[in-house]
């Protein structure tokens, strides 16, 4: 590497005094500027993982609060486990679906080329069903989104690390070129 940098300052003529000094000057302007790039990124990555796990721990307690057992084997809600993960989820939206599916294959199926009866406890059962199986599936894709915030993340700290290394190996050759 320094040999290559002492070929670039040969062939842009630098040989004298003051072409050394803006060629100093230069890269130490760009060893400092890469390593602010990384501390950022580093820092941009910190706070994708940060408020990654912010939303994650937010939605593990709403459906808490909802205590939705479907799809949970029993011996799992003996012990107090509830639809809290991704998995969890995806698989009692799965199960609500095949039982609304028994009720109407389609919403269309379901009222019959009428309308929307609230009288109807059919109606209202499928209406129920097709609620908790969005809610269930909103937080599958929120689970997902979530992770990928947080892998976003870890590769920003990754490339912020990279950057800042570089920098810092930068700052060096500049001083032992001077």
């Amino acid at each position: 590497m320094i040999q290559i940098m002492q070929t670039v300052r040969q062939q842009m003529g630098m040989r004298n005094e003051k072409g050394r000094e803006e060629m100093q000057r230069t890269s130490r302007y760009l060893a400092v500027l890469v390593i602010a790039l990384g501390l950022v990124s580093s820092a941009i990555g910190i706070g994708f993982i940060v408020e990654g796990q912010s939303k994650l721990n937010f939605m593990k307690e709403a459906m808490q609060q909802e205590k939705i057992p479907l799809g949970i084997p029993a011996e799992e809600l003996a012990q107090g486990n509830i639809i809290d993960t991704a998995a969890e989820a995806q698989r009692a939206g799965d199960t609500i679906r095949e039982h609304r599916r028994g009720i109407a294959p389609t919403y269309n199926d379901l009222l019959g080329g009428g309308r929307f009866d609230p009288e109807n406890p059919q109606h209202v059962t499928y209406m129920q069903a097709l609620n908790l199986e969005n809610y269930l599936y909103m937080a599958v894709a929120s689970f997902g989104l979530i992770t990928v915030v947080q892998a976003s993340g870890a590769a920003l700290i990754l490339i912020g690390i990279a950057l800042a290394a570089t920098g810092l190996m930068l700052g060096a050759i500049r001083k032992e070129l001077s």
